[in-house]
Formats: structure tokens, C-alpha cells, sequence
């Protein structure tokens, strides 16, 4: 049995209804900052567990939950006369498989109004017993905020009865490997897994250990000198004043020992290696080994790439038959994990790469820039190399120095294959622009993209007018149509000759220099001192 769909309403970043379909096996969801990879693995955690950063949501809850957005509305109606009703925050999961602990899930009480197995977590204002005390509260004019005290959090199924989280069949694990939390000298996390890792009895034995070391503290003799002298010396109460440790406490090993690896206490290993055992002993614990759901909170905090490399191998192979749904911003976990599985998020937008018909491409596409685009607030795609340069130069020269990446646009370039990437631009609303030459021929660049000519988030970019003359290389005439000779158009000789460091005496000798070394020119531009003159079509694409 597996999760199939998760729908989000009012959680955190997301407000109107966001849904997400499900793979079988694994998913890779990847984003920028904010873009909400976590609520989702925070949503489907707490849907089955009712935990929200390992405490029981119930008795914790705080406005700051819902969607800002949903807040605003509300509140802003509270002084309409027509206030709307109290916002709620709806989780939802569709499963899949068979077996009888699903049928008795199955029902049409879920959103879509359609038989399937389910459960629903809601976080909603409790009419039954607060409906008469919230009515005279609007009355006052004085509530400004979510009435988070007649608010309760409840857990049915598709077939409307309620539940605990005993009664779901599907478990989750949640792990983020990057908290990091210390109790005298001691790693919570890791204490805790360990803790989930023994038995009853092997933690009774613990227990008693750490109890007999502390009282055998306590008995020192020179602990009884001490807080003499502490009592004389402190005068702070006629009552006597003393230290000791605490003794009331059945499971205070877990926050005062020490875990230590090749006899290093764990806090002073390296972040990378603390990440991959915290992940491995929480795969590892009796709990989360039961679990049906892994929910994996970016794995490639602190870790090199081949340090990640093991950790995936591990993970997919030791639990590859369960349901994983990992949240990351690496290329490489996506590229090593399979592009098959990636869901690309995007202010609320979800793009499958395997869906596309780029699709191909993209699982061909060597190395691991693939989600650079994905990434990216803005992007302007340019040919090759040299266009790349140049173009971050004149941005550079058009906003006071800065580069083009310290503004949130990524300039990339991506060869022959705009088409490709302009359909994940597209699909994801990312703001584009394209870069590129006319090749002596503005109207059939025009007709490859006649399909973004509406477009609002791709803009082309290219010179309409054509070029021609009479210079010709081995016999072939020239092509006055790209970034080069376009450059020399915008400028004169004079001014790049100094700036290339030649002594050219013709435009044609300049134009076949700067034809026969395009990555010296653009370099040489890139680092000029010298400010220069660029096409209309680039300048029109720095101003995304």
C-alpha cells in the first residue's frame, strides 16, 4: 500500500488547494527556497502521525500554521460585516493497494467526492463546542487574528470516521539529518534513535547503569566537603545548599551520555559524517524500519558527492522497496536518484520531467546542471560559451557591476536546445529570454518560435535585421549574423581593437580574428575595462 495523492489547502506556503501525485516507488522533489518541499513532507507526516517536529500537533497549535494569505482574507472580512468563516487547514491523502485495512478507509468523504481510501487531517474551528462563544467574540469587533483556541485537530478517514494514527496502516518516518540539537554534550537526535533502536529490557539495563554511576557521585565523599564549604560560602539560605545530579529521571541517559565515534565525542566529527550516521541510525530504528513511507529531508546537507553517492546507494537498495519521498536541491541526488522520479516545484506549479517531451533530452543531458533552469528566478539562455560572457558583461555594465546570478538570474547555456528548455520554462512560468543568432534568415527564427510568440514568461531575443557583404572564407560567404560581426556593428575598430589586443587595419580582418578565437574575444570583453556598445537584441534580454 502506498500514498497515490497528497492535497494541501491554508498549510504553511500553500493557500488554495495544492495536489500532488504520487509515484509507487521513489520521488525526488526539488525546488527553489520556499517553494514548499518541506510542508509537503511536514503535511504527509503529520496526516499520519498527527506530529509536527516530533510533538503531537494537537495541544500545540498556533495560527502561524496557515497561509498568510487565508490569515489576511479573514481578517480583513472581520471588519466587512460579512466576515467569512474561520479558515481551515485540510490535509488529504489518496492510497493505493489492496488489503482489508484499506477497505475500512474507503469512502466519498474526501474533496474530490469520489470512492477511494483515505485519510483527512484537519486543523478547523470547533463549532460543537465553541459556535455561541466565537459569535459573541466577532460581535465585539475586537478579534484581529485566528481564534486558535476554538480551534481542534482531527483525523478521519475517506469513510468519515475518525482515527488515531494506530489506526492508518501506512507509517511514516521523517528524517532531516541537518537538526542538530545538544543536552549536555549529547546529541538529542541521536539519542533518541538509539533509544528506538534498543529494547525494553537493554534500555532498562542502561538505566540502571547510569543510575549506579550517579549515585556512586552522590556518595563521594568529596561531593559531602564540597557543598560544606558551598553552604558556609554561599549564605544565600539557612537551609543547606548543595550540588548533586538528578536521580528522578528513568530516561536522563539519553541527554547526559555521550555518543562517540573511533572515540571522538559526535558533536566534534565532521557535519558531513554526523548527517550520514543520523540518517542511517534513524532508517535504522525499530520504528522508522517499520515504516512504509521514508520522508527524506535534503540528504545532501554537508556531504560531499561521494559521501552522498553511499548514502544513496544505501538507501535504495536497503529500502528501494518502499515508498521515498525526498526533498532536495542537488542536482546530483536527482541525476543519481533518476530523472523518472523528479517533481519539480514552482510557486505552486509541478512539472514531472519524465512527462515532457523533452523528457529524453533531459535524462541524456551530461552532467548535473539539469535543474539549473528549475532553479533559477530568471534565466536568459544563450548558444554557447562565448554568448554567455558577453552577456554577462552587459549586464554587468547595465546594473551598476553586478552579475547577472547575484540578482537571481541564471545565465545558461544550452547549445541548439532552446526548445527543450523553454518547455520546462513554460511549464514551471520561470521568466525567460533566448539569446540568439538570426543566421542570415530572422523569419525562420521567428517561425521555430512561433509557439512562445504569446508567451508571457519567454522573451526572444534576436537581431530582425539581416547583414550581408561581400566577404567570403574559402569560397562560403560570410555570415554577418552572429554575435561576433553584431558586436563590431554596435562598436567600431577603433574601439575593440585596444580591447582585444589586436592591430586589425579592416573590418574583415577584425571580423575573421574575433570568427577564429569567439572564447578570447569574449573573455577579453568579459574583462575589459573598457565599456563597449551591445546589440539591441542583448540588451533587450538583460532587461528581464
Amino acid at each position: 500500500m502506498r500514498i497515490s495523492k497528497v492535497k494541501i489547502s491554508h498549510f504553511k506556503c500553500y493557500d488554495e488547494t495544492f495536489t500532488l501525485d504520487l509515484n509507487a516507488g521513489l520521488n525526488v522533489i526539488v525546488g527553489t527556497n520556499e517553494s514548499g518541499k518541506t510542508t509537503i513532507l511536514e503535511a504527509i507526516h503529520l496526516a499520519l502521525t498527527g506530529l509536527l517536529h516530533g510533538r503531537p500537533l494537537r495541544h500545540d497549535l498556533t495560527s502561524y500554521l496557515f497561509n498568510l494569505a487565508a490569515q489576511d482574507r479573514y481578517v480583513e472580512s472581520l471588519s466587512t460585516g460579512a466576515p467569512l468563516p474561520p479558515p481551515a487547514i485540510t490535509i488529504e491523502l489518496f492510497f493505493a493497494g489492496e488489503g482489508p485495512e484499506l477497505a475500512e478507509l474507503e469512502g466519498n468523504g474526501n474533496s474530490e467526492k469520489i470512492k477511494a481510501s483515505g485519510v483527512i487531517y484537519k486543523i478547523a474551528f470547533d463549532e460543537d463546542n465553541y459556535k455561541d462563544a466565537y459569535e459573541a467574540l466577532v460581535k465585539t469587533g475586537e478579534l484581529t487574528s485566528i481564534p486558535i483556541e476554538y480551534y481542534d485537530a482531527t483525523t478521519t478517514s475517506f469513510a468519515r470516521k475518525r482515527l488515531t494514527a494506530r489506526n492508518i496502516p501506512i507509517k511514516s518516518a521523517l528524517i532531516d539529518s541537518s537538526s542538530s540539537r545538544l543536552q549536555n554534550g549529547s546529541d538529542l537526535y541521536v539519542s533518541r534513535i538509539i533509544r528506538d533502536v534498543l529494547e525494553e529490557a537493554e534500555r532498562a539495563s542502561i538505566s540502571q547503569a547510569h543510575r549506579k554511576l550517579k549515585e556512586a557521585f552522590v556518595a563521594d565523599p568529596n561531593l559531602g566537603l564540597i557543598n560544606q564549604r558551598i553552604t558556609k560560602a554561599a549564605k544565600i539560605s539557612q537551609k543547606k545548599v548543595s550540588i548533586s545530579v538528578d536521580l528522578s529521571s528513568q530516561t536522563a541517559w539519553e541527554s547526559s551520555l555521550m555518543t562517540y565515534i573511533d572515540k571522538v565525542p559526535f558533536q566534534y566529527i565532521g557535519k558531513g559524517e554526523q548527517c550520514v550516521i543520523k540518517t542511517k541510525l534513524a532508517l535504522s530504528a525499530k520504528k522508522n524500519a517499520e515504516a512504509t513511507a521514508i520522508l527524506l529531508e535534503e540528504p545532501e546537507n554537508h556531504l560531499s558527492h561521494a559521501r552522498l553517492n553511499e548514502l544513496i546507494a544505501d538507501l535504495t537498495d536497503e529500502h528501494g522497496q518502499k515508498q521515498i519521498i525526498i526533498s532536495t536541491h542537488s542536482s546530483f541526488v536527482a541525476n543519481k536518484l533518476g530523472l523518472d522520479h523528479l517533481i519539480v516545484l514552482r510557486d505552486g506549479a509541478v512539472a514531472r520531467i519524465s512527462e515532457l517531451k523533452a523528457s529524453d533530452f533531459f535524462k541524456k543531458l551530461a552532467g548535473y546542471d539539469t535543474l539549473r533552469l528549475a532553479l533559477a528566478k530568471k534565466a536568459i539562455l544563450v548558444e554557447g560559451d562565448s554568448d554567455e560572457l558577453v552577456v554577462q558583461r552587459a549586464y554587468m555594465d547595465a546594473h551598476a557591476g553586478r552579475l547577472p546570478i547575484q540578482d537571481g538570474i541564471d545565465v545558461i547555456s544550452v547549445g541548439t536546445a532552446f526548445l527543450r528548455f523553454l518547455e520546462l520554462a513554460e511549464t514551471l512560468k520561470i521568466p525567460v529570454a533566448v539569446v540568439t543568432d538570426n543566421d542570415g534568415d530572422a523569419a525562420a527564427v521567428a517561425k521555430k518560435y512561433t509557439a512562445y510568440e504569446d508567451s508571457k514568461t519567454v522573451k526572444l531575443c534576436y537581431d530582425p535585421v539581416v547583414d550581408t557583404g561581400p566577404l567570403e572564407i574559402k569560397g562560403k560567404p560570410y555570415n554577418y549574423n552572429t554575435l561576433e560581426p553584431k558586436l563590431l556593428k554596435a562598436n567600431d575598430r577603433a574601439t575593440l581593437n585596444p580591447i582585444l589586443g589586436v592591430l586589425t587595419q579592416t573590418d574583415d580582418e577584425l571580423r575573421l580574428h574575433m570568427r577564429g578565437a569567439k572564447t578570447e574575444t569574449a573573455l577579453a570583453i568579459f574583462g575589459s575595462k573598457t565599456k563597449i556598445k551591445y546589440p539591441d537584441y542583448i540588451t533587450k534580454a538583460i532587461g528581464l
